[in-house]
């Protein structure tokens, strides 16, 4: 689900890590800049070159347009294609949340306050044609982004740059571009911003940043043969991505590339399958199926006690961690919880154990106490202000609900997704509404069909009081995990809002503001976790659990490589021979 809001949206994919059994280690192809492989291969010796890699999917890998995509959009598949300014590293666990150079030669240089940043291209840069890839065709790509009729893609460039907020794209007023990105020549570029952005090399690896030549630039068609940067090419788009064939670039230079290794030569994307089709074919793996992955669809508690029993099956299951988290939220302009101590008699009332089973058990789910993911990339900074143990408890809950004028208890309603997703649905509402109810707080259950739950808990005019959510971020760093949720110059009144206590404590603002400033990412890691520890207090919500996700691979996948960022497997990093 993509959020929309005044200055950020995210990304709330569903993505696992995968480790699997063995270790054999990453080699480049022939000619290409070898880099350490961290990843586990399946039996059969180091990756080779060649080969087929299929990738079976539930969702459609629509709006293949730069533009219209984020780079976590459709697991891997858009990062074949689209090269950028910068990418993640493609290594596992923490090594992968790194930002680092891509088509740039370096992950940007800030002025003073960072307001601007510059970038030099590599040498040696083609397009699948041949022809050279220039800051031009960065700049015009941007801008093309900012087109109505190409919207979807991520907005910050909107709010970020000089001038953006005005910015309809190239395809109107003459054609005019933005000033605030400067081209002095072929292979530099600069970024003018309107206020200090520290972050910004983890946004020059959005989508927006692949270069687009303007000659070939054919508008809402474009998807169907965008012009690759990347080691593949599309070669075939049926069903607005329901059927997405890639082959290889012949043009792209791996010397240029540390990141991508391109082991297969073909990468034939089928998506629109049942979730228990794609299980079922990646469990039998015969034949192409023995050299597939998918990039959406993960395993639920009856498969994985299927598995289980398998001990070469279950080599080819991992069980990975997206920066993710599932919440109680707080609507603290609806009476009762416009009470503290109401809200926090409900933090101690929570059965995490419960929620826990109701989200699949253990192996599907952590229990969570913070707002922010528990990975250093975040910022992460261990606390639990409300502690309650593994179970809840109830006794603290009754006495804080006394304190509130509630000596008696107190109804409330819960509002929940329909949709039995095992997240905001109504297992996980259930769940929390036995163990309340051991506290003396009954609650009813608001059901509502998934677009109008949606639409209801963004509504700032009429967010429930109390409702699930959950929230991702689209890079790993505290940035796009707070400020979107308790910054309060990002409240929207007639819009997607997000910050669903509308909390607008100068204060917070104010700190978030000057951890922005920072390009020192891991002492703005220390300060974004201060941050969430300190919001925290107010009780705005209930830290519930961070999912954790289970895929299988096909037999014959080899050299598996995840990260933290993403928390998929990198298609890039795969070989099927």
């Amino acid at each position: 689900m993509l959020r929309q809001s005044h200055t950020s949206r995210r990304v709330a994919a569903v993505a696992v890590s995968l480790v699997l059994a063995g270790g054999a280690a990453a080699c480049g192809p022939k000619g290409g800049t070898e880099k350490a492989g961290s990843g586990s291969g399946a039996p059969g010796g180091a990756p080779r070159e060649g080969g087929t890699l299929t990738v079976l999917n539930a969702e459609p890998q629509s709006d293949f347009d730069p533009a219209r995509l984020y780079t976590s959009g459709g697991g891997n598949v858009p990062s074949l294609v689209f090269r950028t300014l910068t990418t993640r590293n493609r290594e596992d666990g923490a090594a992968g949340t790194k930002v680092v150079p891509d088509l740039a030669t370096d992950t940007g240089k800030a002025n003073a306050d960072a307001t601007e940043w510059t970038y030099t291209l590599k040498d040696g840069l083609k397009y699948e044609d041949g022809t050279p890839i220039t800051t031009a065709d960065i700049k015009y790509g941007i801008e093309r982004s900012f087109a109505a009729e190409l919207s979807g893609g991520a907005p910050y460039l909107r709010d970020w740059l000089v001038g953006g907020e005005s910015y309809e794209g190239p395809y109107k007023n003459g054609g005019k571009g933005l000033d605030s990105i400067v081209v002095p020549d072929e292979k530099t570029i600069t970024f003018k911003l309107r206020k200090p952005e520290g972050e910004f090399p983890f946004l020059a690896t959005q989508t927006q940043f692949a270069p687009v030549p303007k000659a070939k630039d054919t508008g809402v068609t474009y998807e169907e043969h965008p012009v690759s940067s990347g080691p593949y090419k599309v070669v075939k788009n049926e069903g607005d991505g329901e059927h997405l064939t890639l082959e290889r670039n012949e043009h792209w230079d791996p010397k240029t590339d540390e990141e991508r290794k391109a082991y297969p030569d073909k990468i034939d994307v089928r998506s629109g399958l049942d979730a228990a089709v794609i299980n079922q074919r990646l469990s039998t793996s015969s034949g192409a199926d023995a050299a597939a992955i998918t990039t959406d669809t993960n395993l639920g508690p009856a498969e994985l006690a299927q598995i289980g029993g398998d001990k070469q099956l279950a080599a080819r299951v991992g069980t990975g961690h997206f920066g993710y988290t599932n919440y109680l939220a707080f609507n603290p302009k609806v009476a009762p919880f416009d009470n503290p101590k109401v809200r926090q008699a409900i933090s101690y009332a929570v059965n995490r154990t419960s929620v826990v089973n109701a989200a699949g058990g253990s192996a599907l789910a952590e229990p969570a106490t913070t707002f922010l993911p528990e990975q250093e990339a975040f910022g992460f900074t261990k606390y639990d202000h409300f502690p309650a143990g593994a179970t809840g408890d109830a006794a603290k809950a009754r006495a804080l609900l006394k304190e509130a004028g509630f000596p008696d208890g107190i109804s409330i309603t819960l509002t929940h997704n329909t949709a039995q997703n095992r997240q905001t649905g109504p297992e996980i509402a259930t769940a929390v509404q036995q163990a309340l109810a051991a506290a003396g707080i009954t609650v009813k259950l608001e059901g509502l069909e998934n677009n109008a739950f949606n639409e209801r808990r963004w509504d700032a005019k009429n967010t429930p009081g109390f409702f699930l959510s959950r929230w991702g971020a689209d890079w790993p760093s505290g940035g796009p995990f707070l400020a979107p949720i308790f910054d309060g110059r990002q409240i929207v009144a007639n819009g997607s809002n997000y910050n669903h206590a509308q909390l607008d404590d100068p204060a917070v603002n104010t700190e978030i503001d000057e951890i922005a400033k920072l390009t020192d990412l891991a002492a703005a890691g220390k300060r974004w976790g201060a941050l969430d520890k300190k919001i925290g207090e107010q009780a705005l919500d209930v830290p519930l659990f961070h999912p954790v996700y289970k895929r299988l691979v096909g037999k014959d996948v080899k050299n598996v490589v995840i990260s933290d960022w993403t928390g998929v497997l990198d298609i890039s990093q795969v070989s099927v021979k």
